[in-house]
């Protein structure tokens, strides 16, 4: 199975479906961040600091990379504050959403349907700051998009980075969810493909939900240090109430700053 493929033809219907991550936000919000007024969000809840923003909140000549996090949602705000957008994401449907939510404003945005771990359409060197929400839990290595992150992007600039902690992966969630029993079940690191139960998979797999991967800290955070990043900020966020049964036990999502070193 072509893991990638598959996960794009799951984004897309799930897209098509309207998930939350796949509603764009109202006009009036778009317009609000033409005036200065915008925030936008690696992890469910908590808005990345405005200081992480270099110029904030004019981004106006600003090349930046929105990866994998099209839908309508976080790229037109940046278009709308002045950053020239490239949003590159796996997903048609989230991509024409960008392109009809930034038509709608009168904004551009330049889209490309892509692997995140091949970047490939984008120049060396020709990337301020690259904003990707959480999104690595569906690929099944980190080390090619830490280092194409790190090819594109100029001396100095910067990744926002959006996790999943990978502790959420050790549990049962259907007993978890119905009874409330917090039931370790899975080593780490998970993979649908590889951890699940057989029959849960393969409802998976009609369902045509995406698949899923856990990712280490090491591997998250170590693996952008050994491909030449330095990382400079650090958050962590909780999912809503009524999302999981984990909620109050442990942040389960984090969002890092990193800078690509000038030396």
């Amino acid at each position: 199975m072509n893991i990638t493929e598959y996960n794009r033809n799951a984004w897309n219907l799930q897209s098509l479906e309207g998930c939350r991550w796949s509603t764009p936000y109202p006009d009036e919000v778009v317009e609000l961040a033409k005036a200065g007024d915008w925030s936008v969000i690696l992890t469910p809840n908590k808005a990345v600091p405005s200081d992480w923003f270099p110029g904030f909140p004019d981004l106006t000549g600003m090349k930046l990379l929105a990866l994998a996090c099209g839908g309508g949602q976080q790229v037109p705000l940046f278009a709308a504050a002045g950053a020239e957008v490239i949003s590159y994401d796996a997903s048609d449907i989230q991509l024409e959403k960008d392109e009809e939510a930034c038509a709608r404003h009168g904004l551009k945005v330049k889209t490309i349907q892509g692997d995140m771990a091949d970047l490939v359409e984008i120049p060396s060197g020709s990337i301020d700051l690259i904003f990707n929400p959480v999104s690595n839990v569906f690929a099944e290595n980190l080390e090619p998009i830490w280092r194409e992150c790190h090819r594109v992007l100029k001396p100095g600039g910067q990744l926002f980075c959006g996790f999943m902690n990978p502790a959420f992966f050790l549990f049962d969630h259907e007993v978890l969810e119905e009874t409330g029993e917090f039931r370790v079940i899975y080593p780490l690191p998970y993979s649908d493909i590889e951890s699940a139960d057989e029959e849960l998979l393969e409802e998976q797999l009609e369902a045509q939900l995406s698949l899923e991967y856990s990712h280490s800290w090491e591997t998250q955070i170590g693996g952008q240090c050994a491909a030449g990043f330095a990382i400079t900020g650090f958050y962590e966020d909780d999912w809503d109430e009524e999302s999981t049964r984990l909620q109050g036990w442990m942040p389960m999502f984090a969002a890092s700053r990193a800078v690509k070193w000038q030396g």
